[in-house]
């Protein structure tokens, strides 16, 4: 016996909205994973330094630290097989808990097998191993939250509403700032007892604190629906209409649900079916998103923060404010991408980033470090949030037809985690090499970028989701 549903005549925003709040937990914990590490590796490194079976080289640190992007890729690349096998939000709810042992793991990688508070490469092993499950988690969702959101939202609200995921990204570094931060000064009166407490405690702690956030994440997907068009691809039409109903209304729920049902019929053809400049697209504003650079400005902004002669309580207050330019400016993006559209804010970002690095190379070359390069990085940073931070990922959960979104998208945020990986990876050895030379290559990408934009990407605002496969349909064509 098929279950009845009450149909709402009327749409809620409320309700709309509480899906949304609960799915950027997602984004959240993204951001909370990525930057966690932070806090934590230079006691990290100390702890593993006194193993007594192996020497813990730079080289081992290295990919400690940075362990967590390889099950980002892995994450990425399993998001579309799950999504479109277990659906969106249950997808979400595997990475959850994902999220969760990772942080029990990393805090007591010792558990059940070794030596509680001894070093040792089996340890160091664990500890990886855990590490690169909270990764896969952080895929999982980097994939899934803005794909949920974007099939939930309305065609008019969509771009701002998705750009909310990457809001709570942001937001979620921030957070993990001020937690690592209070749980190190927690911990001892004097500079000495704190670095012996953070070495023995400290560092476990910090990753611990994961826990509570992604235990909430995993409780309160209990409370939301499958996105009405993974609903109606497994036929479930009733439920589809039900939720498209709550949201939208009952009369527009069903020119929705029509307009669904109108893109099943593709449900089982290739991945190529609309062509391979769809994917070539999606893949290559991954891309772009990371080889312009933005996470080597900001894993390089202590460093010169520190050449500007600012240290301790100084450099943390500095990347505080950092952090909320960042969260800022991405609320710039936030409200403005469902007014301005995607394309412009994308290119004027890629023009902002162009000329923030560009000046610092300038600047580099010139060897002079002080505000007006703190000033560029803010340009640079700022022109990045407002852009591509956000936008990169509501054009990736919106430009693919329906019926290979998920595999698609899969790809892309699978593009822009390697991307991520190759960028950071180089950028020791590139700086090395000529530090100035390397942000003109950076600011070259972002002019790149605003050409890639200008002639190869369409503009998605106002579109629903189904109109966008009939786009592809049709470039297919001509």
């Amino acid at each position: 016996m098929s279950k009845e549903f009450k149909y709402s005549q009327n749409g809620s925003f409320s309700y709309l909205f509480s899906l949304v709040l609960v799915t950027i937990i997602g984004g959240l914990l993204f951001g909370y994973d990525t930057a966690v590490i932070s806090g934590a590796e230079q006691s990290l490194q100390a702890f593993f330094e006194s193993a007594g079976d192996f020497v813990y080289t730079k080289a081992m640190h290295g990919f400690t630290a940075s362990s967590a992007l390889i099950g980002c890729i892995i994450g990425s690349m399993l998001s579309g097989f799950l999504a479109s096998r277990l659906g969106r939000r249950n997808s979400l709810r595997f990475a959850s808990l994902l999220f969760f042992l990772s942080a029990l793991g990393s805090y007591k990688p010792e558990f059940l097998f070794f030596p509680e508070g001894t070093a040792s490469m089996s340890v160091l092993v664990a500890f990886n191993l855990y590490r690169i499950l909270g990764g896969i988690g952080v895929g999982l969702a980097s994939a899934i939250c803005p794909m949920y959101i974007a099939e939930v939202a309305p065609a008019h609200m969509r771009g701002r509403l998705v750009s909310w995921n990457q809001f709570a990204i942001i937001f979620g570094q921030l957070v993990t700032y001020f937690v690592n931060f209070l749980i190190r000064n927690s911990l001892g009166d004097t500079p000495s007892a704190i670095e012996t407490a953070m070495v023995e405690i400290g560092w476990r702690r910090m990753f611990l604190s994961e826990a509570v956030p992604a235990a909430m994440f995993g409780l309160l997907l209990f409370a939301v629906p499958k996105t009405p068009r993974f609903l109606a691809m497994q036929g479930k039409f009733d439920e589809s209409l039900y939720v498209l109903s709550r949201i939208n209304g009952l009369d527009r729920g069903k020119t929705i649900l029509e307009e669904i049902r109108s893109t099943l019929h593709e449900k089982k053809e290739k991945l190529t079916t609309y062509g391979i400049t769809v994917i070539v697209v999606g893949c290559l504003l991954s891309f772009f998103q990371q080889a312009c650079g933005i996470n080597v400005a900001l894993y390089y902004a202590p460093r010169i923060f520190q050449q500007m002669g600012s240290s301790g309580d100084a450099a943390m207050t500095q990347t505080i404010v950092m952090g909320v330019v960042n969260i800022l400016f991405t609320l710039v993006a936030i409200f403005t991408v469902d007014k301005v559209g995607r394309k412009p804010l994308l290119i004027i970002g890629s023009i902002g980033m162009t000329v923030g690095m560009a000046a610092l190379a300038v600047l580099s070359f010139c060897n002079v470090i002080g505000i007006t390069t703190l000033i560029f990085i803010v340009i640079y940073t700022a022109s990045f949030m407002m852009s591509w931070g956000p936008i990169c990922w509501v054009m990736i959960s919106e430009i693919f037809p329906n019926t290979i979104r998920s595999q698609a998208t899969a790809i892309a945020v699978a593009v822009q985690w390697m991307a991520n990986f190759a960028v950071s990876s180089a950028f020791p050895s590139m700086s090395a090499w000529n530090i100035g030379a390397t942000y003109l290559i950076y600011g070259a990408f972002a002019l790149i970028s605003a050409l890639f934009v200008w002639k190869m990407v369409p503009e998605t605002k106002g579109k629903t989701l189904e109109e966008m496969t009939a786009l592809w349909k049709k470039k297919q064509t001509i």
